[in-house]
């Protein structure tokens, strides 16, 4: 019964080592990481997951109440928070476009609290659901599985991921959520920055003009209607945002292809 338990135990312990990676990328990537998705869901998501990849590879067999082991938890766990980090600059990109927007147009008062990113205005909330619609359409979940997968033979247990080269790409790559917000609202925001000069230029020529009355309303419906019409390229520009995002993973991973 000894020989017995001492292989259980030493199974359970390599078995522990792609859970915890997997599980630290289920809870920080999108859209597992929404609050829509409960915990015992994740778990279960975890526990298949690793059952799927175990058979997979070698295992290294390392006491995890040892000092090295204390050092590879928090090694895998930053991996997996790291892969799920890299996919959040997108959505934070969705974010501070959508509160640029609102701005613009006089709707930030129109706010509601999404629990995954705070309190944002609702075209937030709405760029954020048609970036998770068209991440499920080109295949991204199971694309970051693959990646998941793949990572534990580019990066294997006790490779460790605290480099200056990383550093140095996940400063690179967060920058994105700027260049993203700002290639989302240009076209809304220019077009507007053009009916505030028309209105400002109007308000001259008719001083007795009530340019609160007639301003606001102008905005917002300027702003709707240049939203509507450039769904299209918004639409294109948040599918450009998601490859980037994974060609940036890959990057980070040393994992080949594009």
């Amino acid at each position: 019964m000894i020989p017995l338990s001492a292989e259980v135990i030493e199974r359970l312990s390599a078995f522990l080592w792609p859970m915890l990676r997997i599980s630290a990328m289920l809870l920080t990537a999108p859209p597992f990481s929404g609050s829509a998705i409960t915990v015992r869901i994740r778990v279960m998501v975890a526990l298949v997951l690793t059952w799927l990849v175990y058979p997979l590879h070698q295992w290294p067999v390392i006491d995890p109440a040892s000092a090295e082991g204390v050092v590879e938890i928090f090694n895998q766990l930053l991996i997996g928070a790291s892969m799920g980090l890299t996919l959040q600059i997108v959505v934070a990109a969705l974010a501070v476009a959508g509160q640029t927007i609102a701005a613009t147009m006089g709707l930030s008062m129109a706010s509601m609290v999404d629990p995954n990113v705070g309190s944002v205005p609702t075209l937030s909330q709405f760029l954020i659901l048609c970036s998770t619609l068209i991440f499920v359409a080109l295949g991204g979940p199971s694309l970051l599985l693959g990646l998941v997968a793949e990572s534990f033979r580019t990066l294997p247990i006790g490779t460790s991921i605290l480099t200056q080269d990383v550093y140095g790409r996940m400063l690179r790559w967060s920058s994105m959520m700027f260049v993203g917000a700002l290639l989302l609202s240009l076209p809304v925001v220019a077009t507007l920055l053009f009916v505030n000069i028309g209105l400002g230029v109007i308000t001259r020529a008719a001083p007795s003009l009530n340019i609160f009355a007639v301003g606001f309303p102008a905005m917002i419906v300027a702003g709707f209607l240049v939203l509507i019409l450039s769904m299209d390229v918004l639409g294109g520009r948040i599918e450009w945002l998601w490859q980037q995002s994974f060609i940036a993973l890959r990057t980070l991973l040393g994992v080949p292809g594009g």
